[in-house]
């Protein structure tokens, strides 16, 4: 192959994730969770990473907020610069401090996020307490006013009311709030809208976007569904085995995708013009991460997969037009 391995290129970027490794220790052995994964977002963008379960989405943001349980979790190597400071660098106070006034996170259940036995009130009120120093008098004021801003009907009657009272659709908008409480510059929202039904979890991801673009924020969207981020992201990182293995702009990606995995995430998403047909599916599991297989991690469930995919590792390959894709047969796979 003649394609050059697709270089990192600086840019004024809020977020830098520089060739970053977490492996876990088990009892087992050790679990290579993400492995050198490189990206960035800037002011005001949406990065939507995907992949299926066990591809190291999450990890990845859990090290880049600061909560990866440690141990049995364990940063072995890379980089994660916020706003130019190094994360990994700071102190535990000084990454706390980061946390919720720099950057948040929305979880993905919400009702095993919130606390059961505190009001949304106090909940969105202590950000204001702890951070801002505020009266519990005037939090509460500013709790109501997040309520109104993610549009929970009533919010000044509901605020004291407890998780359990509110819909998982309204919840979620309480994850969001929480999340929005000291306007960070970057917020991450790991698979935001899994338990809602489809019409909610729409209105969900318009309100991100809404409020993304209000406030100019960063917004990293972890999902494992291509169809939730279409009209929401401005680029996608696909990763697999904890590899980022394809990054281009949203459109591009859906309309020639570069890498065999991604073009089986699209196939595999539903189509109101294909009624009655069977949905199609990737053979195959995902690697288990004490054995991931040498050379590609994918050539075991690849339709391209070739001798040279079972023992060379593919690099990040430069694609035109400032894409990249993991995969030693990627003009293959962008135009078969």
């Amino acid at each position: 192959m003649t394609a050059a391995p697709a270089s990192f290129e600086p840019s004024p970027a809020l977020l830098e994730v520089r060739d970053l490794h977490v492996e876990f220790r088990t009892r087992d052995g050790v679990a290579r969770a993400v492995n050198g994964v490189t990206y960035s977002v800037a002011e005001g963008e949406t990065l939507a990473v995907l992949g299926e379960s066990g591809s190291g989405k999450s990890v990845t943001a859990q090290a880049v907020m600061g909560i990866l349980d440690m141990p049995p979790g364990r940063i072995t190597g890379g980089e994660i610069l916020f706003q130019g400071r190094d994360l990994l660098k700071l102190k535990e106070d000084e990454r706390r401090e980061v946390r919720g006034r720099e950057m948040a996170m929305i979880f993905q259940d919400a009702l095993s996020s919130l606390n059961p036995v505190l009001s949304v009130g106090e909940q969105l009120g202590e950000m204001f307490v702890v951070h801002r120093g505020m009266s519990r008098k005037d939090a509460r004021n500013k709790a109501v006013e997040l309520m109104d801003r993610v549009r929970i009907p009533a919010a000044r009657e509901r605020v004291g009311q407890y998780p359990h009272q509110f819909s998982g659709g309204m919840r979620q908008r309480i994850m969001i709030a929480m999340a929005l409480a000291l306007e960070p510059a970057l917020i991450i929202a790991d698979e935001p809208t899994t338990a809602l039904d489809v019409t909610v979890q729409a209105q969900v991801m318009d309100l991100l976007a809404e409020l993304q673009r209000e406030l100019a924020m960063g917004l990293i969207l972890i999902t494992h569904d291509l169809g939730v981020v279409a009209d929401v992201a401005d680029r996608i990182a696909v990763m697999y085995a904890g590899r980022i293995v394809e990054t281009a702009p949203v459109h591009d990606i859906y309309k020639a995708p570069a890498h065999p995995y991604t073009k089986g995430l699209l196939e595999s998403i539903p189509r109101l013009d294909q009624k009655g047909q069977e949905l199609y599916a990737i053979k195959g599991l995902p690697p288990n991460l004490l054995h991931i297989p040498p050379g590609c991690a994918f050539h075991p469930r690849c339709p391209l997969g070739r001798d040279m995919c079972r023992t060379d590792e593919p690099p990040l390959y430069d694609v035109p037009d400032g894409r990249g894709s993991a995969c030693h047969f990627w003009q293959e796979a962008h135009h078969g």
